[in-house]
Formats: structure tokens, sequence, C-alpha cells
């Protein structure tokens, strides 16, 4: 016995333009039939809250699937699965396409190279992929907007949940950012961790997508911003704080980097508060009640 129930949408040319469209959502349980061999043309995000099954490569391996997982169908690529014919499984599926998919795939959001990546927990993304399905009620004026931007956010969540990955946060990426505003090189913070600079590269890419030096790069300008509109210091004093001793050259760098030089931004973003800006941030859900005017 298996029950399956599923949606798919056709978005117009303009809401492709935003880079990410949902196709169609569906929610699956049970003995389901096997699925291929076939081949798609856009990519497909396979949640496996429950049970287990199969997934055959192209090249014939079979790979087993073991919940939590995910598991990824991608265009152009010719695959087949399903699930434990005895046990079954509980799927939750998206399709989507545009052209973010191949930044989420440099990144390394999306992985080409594995078909079946083991999850810590499927309930982040499940809860995803639920609103995207709770969305796609008909009559819905939002449904293309609303899921496209569920898929970015369906995304973060699989990235999030990877078993492979720490989930309170990855300790060579929490080491370098506390480090961030040290005038170190690349290789200077690898022998602080105790790696060599490859060992390094290859974790804050594992990690963040990125390359150490533009994570720590992100970091710092995130700070000169703060440091900027919150302050009144001089742009050398700024540069000194995040660990740049010369001043041109932080300027040359942050104008590169963010479209404008710092004092231009200063000029556009000033916040100027007397006692800076607090570091609590307050509690969305709750925020502080403001006391009644005078009358």
């Amino acid at each position: 016995m298996y029950h399956t129930w599923m949606r798919y949408f056709t978005p117009s040319p303009v809401h492709h333009r935003l880079g990410l469209v949902c196709l169609g959502v569906g929610l699956q349980y049970g003995a389901l039939p096997p699925v291929g061999p076939r081949t798609l043309d856009h990519h497909v995000a396979m949640v496996i809250c429950s049970g287990g099954g199969w997934y055959r490569l192209p090249d014939g391996r079979h790979l087993t699937i073991t919940a939590p997982a995910l598991v990824w169908l991608l265009p152009g690529v010719p695959h087949q699965y399903g699930p434990d014919p005895d046990t079954g499984w509980d799927e939750a599926f998206v399709d989507f396409t545009g052209p973010a998919t191949a930044t989420y795939t440099e990144l390394g959001y999306i992985e080409p190279d594995r078909p079946v990546v083991p999850l810590g927990d499927s309930g982040p993304a499940r809860a995803v992929v639920t609103r995207i399905a709770r969305a796609a009620r008909v009559g819905n004026p939002l449904l293309e907007v609303e899921t496209g931007a569920a898929v970015h956010e369906l995304l973060v969540a699989l990235r999030r949940s990877r078993a492979d990955l720490a989930p309170d946060g990855d300790p060579v990426l929490e080491a370098l950012a506390r480090d961030a505003y040290l005038p170190l090189s690349v290789a200077e913070h690898a022998a602080r961790l105790g790696m060599t600079p490859a060992e390094l590269r290859s974790a804050v890419r594992r990690g963040s997508g990125c390359s150490p030096k533009d994570y720590l790069l992100s970091i710092r300008l995130g700070r000169a911003k703060e440091l900027l509109a919150a302050t009144e210091l001089p742009v050398a004093a700024v540069a000194r704080r995040i660990g740049y001793d010369d001043p041109a050259y932080f300027s040359r760098l942050f104008t590169r980097r963010v479209g404008l030089p710092p004092i231009r931004f200063r000029e556009q973003q000033a916040r100027t508060v007397p006692g800076g800006w607090s570091q609590e941030m307050p509690d969305p859900a709750d925020p502080p009640r403001l006391a009644p005017s005078a009358p």
C-alpha cells in the first residue's frame, strides 16, 4: 500500500527571472513503485524522512538510502530509484529550476557528485516542503513567488541539515571568524589551526562554499560597514580595527567589493547613536513595548 499526493506548476517567463522557480511538490509514503530509468531536464530534491531504499547510478552501481537522507535528481543525469518493497519510505520532493542552481552548485548546496546525502534531521526541510504544499492551493495569487522563495529556503535547510556538518556551527569557520580582524595571511591562519593552507581551503569551501580569503573578507567588510555607519571613526581607524594597516589599500578594497568608497558609504548609511549600537538583538517575537506618550 502507498499514498501519493503531488501538484505541478508552470511559472511564467517573468517568474523565471527571479532565479529559482518551483515546478512541483509532492508527498508520498509506503511501498511506492520504483522509478526509472529516466532523465529529467530540471532539479529535484527528494527528502526521505523514514524508511529506506536504493538509488542506481548511471554506471549500474547501487547506493543504499537510509532515512533521514536527501536524494538529488539532476538534469541530464539518468537515474533509477525506489523504496524497499517491504518497508517503503516517507518521501517529500520538490522540483525546481532556474539560473541560480548554477551558483548553489558552485557554493556546495547542490552536490552533483553525491546523489545520496545523509541528513542529521529531515524535520526542517520537511517543514519547508509542507509550506510549499500549502501554498499550492488553487487560486493562490502569490503561488510562483511564494514557492520560488521557499526553494531558496529549502536549499539552506538541506545544507544546514547535512549529517557531515556540525549543526551548531563549523569549528574551523568559527575560529576564522574569531581571528578575522588579526592582520594574518591565510597561511598564518592555517598554521594557527594546525592545518596546511590546502586543508584550510578545503575545510572552508566545504563549510561556506567560498575560499578562506573571501570568507575573511566578508567578515571584515561587514564589520567595517558597521563602524562606518554607527561611529565617527576616521577611515584609517576603521581600517586598523579590521586588520588593515594601510588605509589606502583598505579604501581600494572596500570600493572594489562594495561598489562605493568608505566615505560615500558613510554618507548614505550613517546611523550614529550615542553609546553605539546595541550588541543584543531584540526578540522579533517579543518586541519591547514603548511607554505611552505624555498627554
